[in-house]
């Protein structure tokens, strides 16, 4: 080859190695850039007092090896706001219901003592006055026990620490026994009822004390906020797949803004019909959760001033028990 041809070849060959080496040298930069961002974002969001938001890392990159660590990165970033978020939550939740658990029992424990300082003051009280007070104790203090009953079997519920062994059981026949229950209170309110239940045995998979007490809950919450409407109804539908149970009234309802939020734990308003069911809103809250431990689901629909019904919807179960030879 001519010596201007190994010349020119020489030439191109360096100029072909200069542009690779300030390629990599400009890649190496960018590179330390886009880390040295990285650090200084992720340094301010491991201080304690610096919560991440929703501000993800934003670094445009070829490389597949950092397009994979910050899609990994700005992940853990939204799972730490959620958290973030929960915790605030559950924070206020937490706040408003050592409020509400206060005001309920200062309620029935300011009666007790009220009583208490009367019969202690009072020794010319009759036996028929005496009797009277000391009644009213004694059921403002199983108030005050049945309160804090709820509350604590609502921690063990959510702490998933609650026994609760399932079996089959004839939902239809745990729907008799608990509105028989309410029998001689709701024909003396003069209530009307309507009651829809099979009379062969509708079989799920659940718990019997469970069952009877979610019932309990709904029923009692029906007649409380269905006095206005004079009307209580316990319906039951099954299917070869689904077993549901409602609980209806007529009574001054469930405004819209409020349905999504009566489940939860100690949601409370002063119109809220959770407010006196079991005390700081903790009947539905316990509705729910076990209804969740037994595989099923609660639904609400609710007109104010005309419908409100509870709906527990059960899987139907495909085994039955054995009978009694």
């Amino acid at each position: 080859m001519p010596a201007l041809g190994w010349t020119l070849l020489s030439a191109a060959a360096a100029l072909a190695f200069g542009i690779l080496y300030g390629l990599e040298l400009l890649r190496g930069r960018k590179l330390r850039r886009d880390l040295s961002y990285m650090t200084d974002k992720l340094a301010r969001y491991a201080d304690k007092d610096t919560l991440p938001g929703r501000e993800r890392l934003l670094v445009v990159t070829g490389e597949p090896e950092l397009r994979r660590l910050l899609t990994g990165i700005n992940d853990l970033i939204d799972r730490a706001a959620g958290l973030a978020a929960d915790y605030a939550r559950s924070g206020q939740s937490m706040r408003r219901m050592l409020s509400n658990v206060s005001h309920d029992l200062k309620t029935p424990l300011t009666v007790i003592l009220g009583y208490a300082e009367v019969l202690e003051r009072s020794p010319d009280l009759s036996e028929d006055e005496r009797r009277a007070m000391l009644a009213q104790v004694y059921r403002k203090t199983l108030e005050v026990h049945e309160r804090i009953n709820a509350f604590f079997d609502l921690s063990k519920l959510e702490a998933d620490d609650y026994n609760l062994p399932l079996s089959v059981i004839d939902a239809a026949e745990v729907c008799r026994h608990r509105i028989l229950g309410y029998f001689d209170l709701l024909t003396e309110r003069g209530f009307e009822v309507e009651i829809a239940l099979p009379e062969h045995p509708v079989w799920i998979y659940a718990n019997e004390e469970a069952l009877s007490r979610i019932l309990d809950n709904l029923l009692s919450n029906a007649v409380r906020y269905g006095a206005d409407g004079r009307f209580l109804g316990l319906r039951l539908r099954a299917s070869a797949e689904q077993v549901v149970i409602e609980v209806a009234d007529r009574g001054r309802g469930i405004p819209a803004a409020e349905q999504a939020n009566v489940f939860e734990r100690m949601y409370t308003l002063e119109d809220s019909r959770s407010r006196n069911l079991q005390g700081s809103g903790i009947g539905l809250a316990i509705v729910k959760r076990l209804t969740e431990r037994l595989g099923g689901s609660v639904t609400l629909e609710s007109e104010p001033a005309r419908s409100t019904v509870f709906a527990l919807a059960f899987p139907a179960s495909p085994y039955r028990p054995e009978q009694p030879k």
